[in-house]
């Protein structure tokens, strides 16, 4: 890299408008969208879909509720021709969406694509010409007029077309294609040659798309750009301004959004952002940012993981563990602290105490795309407490109670920290067991047995130790306390029980009871003990037996 960098780039020049309107509103709607997934998409793909692949991508776009779809460039190859005629003849368009095709200013190419659209029931024919600086100097070798009379001869040839397609409802859309490197003012004079072609009107608007083609800008400069054209544009209610930004500088989304904010009423994307070089708009992200703030999008991604399985399947491309909203790890918590938060977060929803989704670190609640909670907490070296408990209680019942969390949580860790790797609910379950409720050295229960009257309770107990068998017998105000006092008794060092919980851990006949004791001893310590058993009354004496192994 250029120690002075100043001396090979520069920056993007800004966009004089200092009464810039965009920083101060607000997002209250969503925008018309467009899928260009079946071309824009496709065509940045090392092996492009075939027509099958095609067709069941674009099945999926209209579920989700994509009304304008971009099924191609048929005048390409014989296979994207063969698309389009097959979606018009096979009748598979819905009536309520429209299918757009894009084609060069060139009239060999306006032809086959208006030939391709015969039969169908509503396109939009999308006509695009380069026209930034760079492009008018190092590709055409052509001037700022020589360029315009290019945009406005494919107008015409559109227009002397259009009696082709009688039957069928058509629009127009125009891209001064390189909008994002192109000076406003050229943009604007060429946008205006071409309306003055085919008269749009305010009952039959035409689409101005204005393509970020490469992002050379911060995304404020965008918005400016977006915003001047949406004010110094003549008949700008007969326009539907469009966007289509791409991700050069990662900045493509805010881009999208501050350009809506700057006038504009459409936006161009594809599923997860696929497209040329670091790829176009990801417009999941885009229409789950407005659901976050409370905005319909328009489109159903309830079933995130189900688009993401059909979008890999048909381009062979696979969508990053934190891609916003559909990555595998985007509802995922591996810090201690943030499960902790999230877990008492979820607790509070759940209560029903709120009317509005408040959780830390979620966005939005991930089952309103499709996701389980159970998928929120998992667990590595960098876990806590907060996150061990949280799997344990949604993946086996097991609620441990807080005090015994901070016990278990560094003692699971540092086996989580050995393996150093994330581990299942199963493998954490195994180790909690191991630690607490299969402690059988050196005490072991072999026989206990209690009963009670007017609340003092006599007991009975066979337990080794170390292999030999001891004889019990104790009393007190129940069948804890009575096992206690008979091992003291019996010469135990003195302890007593300091906390108690128990609960089911299944249901029906067979169910299992889990006990949680915490012992403490004469001189302070303490520590936790676990026990598992059919009898509720037998899982308690157990958790007993488990302290004493663990104080060794």
């Amino acid at each position: 890299m250029l120690k002075n960098p100043a001396t090979k780039y520069r920056p993007f020049p800004t966009i004089d408008l200092p009464d810039r309107r965009w920083p101060n509103r607000v997002l209250t709607q969503a925008p018309i969208w467009a899928s260009v997934d079946l071309r824009d998409g496709n065509q940045a793909l090392a092996v492009p879909m075939n027509v099958a692949q095609k067709l069941e991508l674009f099945q999926t776009l209209v579920r989700i509720g994509f009304k304008e779809i971009e099924v191609g460039f048929p005048s390409a190859s014989n296979t994207e021709f063969a698309f389009n005629r097959r979606l018009i003849e096979e009748n598979r368009i819905p009536d309520d969406v429209t299918i757009q095709v894009l084609v060069q200013a060139r009239e060999d190419l306006i032809e086959r694509t208006v030939e391709s659209l015969v039969g169908a029931k509503k396109v939009i024919i999308h006509l695009y010409n380069s026209t930034s600086p760079a492009q008018r100097r190092v590709v055409f070798g052509k001037s700022k007029e020589e360029i315009k009379a290019i945009a406005v001869q494919g107008a015409r040839w559109i227009q002397e077309r259009l009696h082709r397609l009688a039957g069928t409802d058509v629009r127009l859309q125009y891209s001064p294609e390189s909008f994002s490197a192109t000076e406003v003012e050229f943009a604007k004079e060429i946008a205006e040659a071409v309306m003055d072609v085919w008269r749009p009107t305010p009952e039959r608007r035409m689409i101005l798309n204005l393509p970020d083609t490469v992002e050379v800008a911060m995304p404020n400069v965008h918005a400016d750009q977006i915003e001047w054209i949406c004010r110094n544009i003549r008949d700008r209610d007969s326009l539907i301004i469009s966007l289509h930004t791409h991700n050069d500088r990662c900045t493509g989304v805010a881009a999208t959004e501050l350009g809506l904010l700057a006038g504009a009423d459409r936006v161009e994307g594809t599923l997860f952002g696929n497209g040329e070089r670091t790829g176009n708009l990801d417009l999941v992200t885009v229409a789950m940012n407005l659901y976050m703030h409370g905005i319909d999008p328009g489109l159903d991604f309830s079933n995130l993981a189900a688009v993401r399985e059909v979008y890999e399947r048909c381009t062979g491309l696979t969508v990053p563990p934190r891609q916003p909203y559909a990555g595998e790890l985007v509802f995922t918590a591996f810090s201690g602290s943030h499960q902790d938060a999230i877990k008492k977060g979820l607790a509070e929803w759940e209560s029903g105490t709120r009317t509005h989704w408040d959780v830390p670190y979620l966005t939005i609640d991930p089952r309103d795309i499709g996701r389980e909670y159970r998928e929120v907490i998992r667990v590595n070296s960098q876990s806590g407490k907060g996150g061990v408990a949280y799997l344990l209680e949604t993946e086996f019942g097991v609620e441990i109670p807080k005090d015994m969390q901070r016990e278990f949580g560094p003692i699971a860790n540092n086996q989580v920290d050995a393996l150093g790797r994330e581990v299942t609910g199963e493998e954490l379950k195994g180790m909690f067991w191991r630690e607490y409720v299969e402690r059988t050295s050196p005490w072991s229960l072999v026989h206990f047995h209690a009963d009670g009257v007017d609340g003092v309770f006599q007991c009975r107990a066979s337990v080794l130790k170390h292999g030999a068998e001891w004889k019990l017998a104790g009393q007190g105000n129940g069948p804890i306390a009575a096992f206690v006092h008979a091992l003291v008794h019996a010469g135990v060092d003195r302890f007593e029980v300091v906390d108690f919980k128990q609960h089911a851990l299944a249901a029906g006949e067979g169910a299992s009871a889990i006990s949680y004791i915490r012992v403490r001893t004469s001189y302070g310590l303490s520590c936790w003990g676990a026990g598992v058993d059919t009898n509720i009354e037998l899982a308690s004496i157990k958790a007993v037996i488990s302290a004493l192994n663990r104080l060794g």
